[in-house]
């Protein structure tokens, strides 16, 4: 049993079974008055007393720092609910000498869902349709199948695979780019390797399932566009700042693409791409979520227990749950 401390918990849906695991464990969970991930430059208030007094944060994706670790020193585990820390500091972390999780696998599935979703729903033209029915007008609206396709993905972690396995369903040809994807792992998976100017030039449907790094931020801008099909749509439910949305819209615009289906767009974390956005979302052919790729009530009730479960051992000095991704700045 841990004695009495308290973890801060900013991420949002956080349910009650998850919390009872860490007031089992004696911890008191502080989440009242809080806002969910919300950070500012400078914090103050409840969101200060917070963080100062306890010593785990479960959190979605608010920026971590080395000013933030610094300025909360009792601040020792830091537990990301979700996949990907591209908000967070890792070399901070380590200097700090703080532990980071990361719980991958707990909203794959959900992911892996959407983005079929959204083939369908952009292919098909659900969202034109509902709207054509709203006002009263007439006419049917041709869309086009996914059936038989050829899907490139751009990335082939865990949720790309999950993709490829639904897709088998639909009989498509899944091609696939990824510079770490051995041969003998693409055909266990039914997918074909291939250059990434291959994926562009030849899908259908392109989805994104790649990490945001410096390689990879705007892999998607004007150059990429203009290879790609202009039937071609494409799928993005892994990062926003994969796709230069600009370029986007003006490819979208210009009918040298038939359309996308964003769950994550680049205004997310930029306020000054506000104004392109509001331009896609008013497109016909373009389908924007609201980042729930991953928010199923399944996915969240897994991905907050997996988090619940890293602060407990954390704290505990246990091993850590399987399969969850750890910087540890408190080792050697």
């Amino acid at each position: 049993m841990i004695p009495t401390t308290c973890v801060l918990v900013t991420a949002r849906f956080f349910d009650e079974k998850a919390a009872d695991i860490l007031r089992d464990a004696g911890l008191e969970v502080l989440t009242g008055g809080i806002a969910p991930d919300a950070i500012d430059s400078v914090i103050t208030g409840e969101m200060h007393d917070a963080l100062a007094r306890c010593c785990a944060w479960i959190m979605g994706m608010p920026p971590v720092g080395s000013d933030l670790l610094a300025r909360y020193p009792k601040l020792q585990v830091l537990a990301r609910r979700g996949v990907g820390y591209d908000t967070i500091d890792v070399a901070a972390v380590k200097a700090h000498r703080r532990l980071l999780t990361i719980t991958p696998g707990s909203n794959e599935a959900t992911v892996a869902d959407h983005a079929v979703g959204l083939m369908l729903a952009v292919g098909r033209r659900y969202v034109e349709s509902h709207r054509r029915m709203q006002s009263g007008e007439k006419g049917v609206l041709v869309g086009t199948e996914l059936s038989g396709k050829t899907v490139g993905l751009i990335g082939m972690g865990r949720i790309a695979r999950l993709v490829a396995r639904r897709l088998a369903g639909f009989d498509a040809r899944v091609i696939a780019h990824d510079p770490y994807l051995r041969q003998d792992e693409a055909d266990q998976h039914g997918v074909q390797m291939a250059s990434l100017e291959t994926v562009l030039a030849s899908s259908d449907f392109i989805s994104l399932h790649a990490p945001l790094t410096d390689s990879t931020r705007h892999l998607i801008d004007e150059r990429a566009l203009v290879r790609m099909k202009p039937d071609a749509i494409l799928i993005n439910t892994a990062r926003g700042e994969l796709v230069d949305d600009g370029a986007l819209l003006a490819a979208l615009r210009h009918g040298r693409l038939a359309g996308a289906g964003l769950d994550v767009i680049g205004s997310e974390r930029d306020a000054s791409l506000e104004a392109v956005t509001r331009e896609l979302l008013a497109l016909p052919n373009v389908i924007c979520t609201q980042h729930t790729g991953g928010s199923s009530r399944e996915g969240l009730e897994r991905a907050n227990r997996r988090a619940a479960q890293c602060v407990v051992a954390a704290l505990e000095g246990q091993p850590l749950p399987p399969d969850v991704i750890v910087v540890d700045g408190r080792s050697p």
